[in-house]
């Protein structure tokens, strides 16, 4: 049998090495991994020119990009999760005690597509009653869906370098930066780890954060590779969670996982439709909510219809 060749470009992590150092095969199919770094160029390259077979997406622009119909669709492999208060850093000589103390102020952040900065956003507006319209949004870089047009109040600046817009005054707080050394920098949510507890005990919600998608011809032609990639993936991910507590080398990526299987309470990486129904209804909503997509579009909708009883 002749395999499928696939140009596949996905991040490395612990759940995706054996797939990318050939532990876990097919018979029927071989990825040629394509190592880019950082991770959201894979998105950019593949939204913009289809470079990729296969690749790793972030969940919004992954919606976005299906509202302008890009010619790829997403598996339900949730390659990354995460949870979102403790990713909003704000400077404290702007004086923000609380997610209503934004109101009025400048939020810096990527994109405004940003998978995490809807995330958060969204949990903002409906958890703690904010405003979004209150809020002046600023870039430090564009989007990855060049059609797409971003809301009045969101503007760019001219610096790409969020820690040096916090702390310069720019913005009065940043989402998504990361780790950002300086006595100013103060994060918004002082015990954000039993804050993420809550909102999930709340709702139920586990945001998922990138997924895997398939060019569509190629989806087509080989009517049962998304289900080959399913199985190779879960098989992946499930033998390197079912180590995880016992072979924890202390690395971030393992301290990460172990935090979220201890909110979750279990698979810190599950994979299937039917479970995510709900995480994909609301960060949908939020997506309309938000201004960048102008109408709910069915989660079913996201996905090839034969995968949506995978698990």
């Amino acid at each position: 049998m002749t395999r499928l060749n696939l140009r596949t470009a996905i991040a490395n992590y612990g759940h995706t090495r054996s797939l990318k150092d050939g532990t876990i095969e097919s018979p029927r199919l071989n990825m040629e991994h394509v190592e880019v770094s950082p991770v959201p160029a894979i998105f950019r390259r593949m939204v913009r020119n289809l470079e990729f077979d296969v690749s790793e997406m972030a969940l919004a622009t992954y919606i976005c990009s299906k509202y302008y119909q890009k010619p790829f669709t997403a598996l339900p492999i949730f390659i990354t999760r995460s949870f979102y208060h403790e990713g909003i850093i704000c400077n404290r000589k702007s004086e923000i005690n609380g997610p209503s103390d934004l109101a009025g102020k400048k939020v810096g952040m990527r994109s405004y597509t940003l998978t995490p900065g809807v995330w958060t956003k969204g949990i903002l507006h409906t958890e703690y009653g904010l405003d979004l319209n209150s809020v002046t949004w600023v870039l430090s870089g564009d989007e990855h869906v060049e059609e797409y047009k971003v809301p009045e109040n969101v503007i760019s600046s001219s610096n790409n370098d969020l820690a040096d817009m916090l702390l310069s005054g720019e913005v009065d707080a940043v989402i998504g930066a990361g780790a950002i050394n300086s006595p100013d920098a103060v994060p918004l949510f002082d015990d954000a780890y039993h804050a993420d507890k809550d909102w999930f005990n709340s709702t139920n919600i586990y945001p998922i954060s990138h997924l895997l998608v398939v060019k569509d011809e190629i989806l087509d032609n080989n009517p049962w590779l998304a289900e080959e990639l399913f199985a190779m993936f879960k098989e992946a991910k499930e033998t390197y969670v079912n180590n995880l507590q016992f072979h924890q080398n202390g690395n971030v990526e393992d301290s990460d996982l172990l935090k979220m299987a201890a909110i979750v309470e279990g698979d810190p990486l599950p994979y299937g439709f039917e479970d995510a129904r709900n995480v994909l209804e609301t960060f949908i909503r939020f997506n309309v909510e938000q201004q960048i997509i102008p109408s709910f579009m069915s989660p079913e909708n996201l996905f090839p219809e034969h995968t949506l009883g995978l698990i």
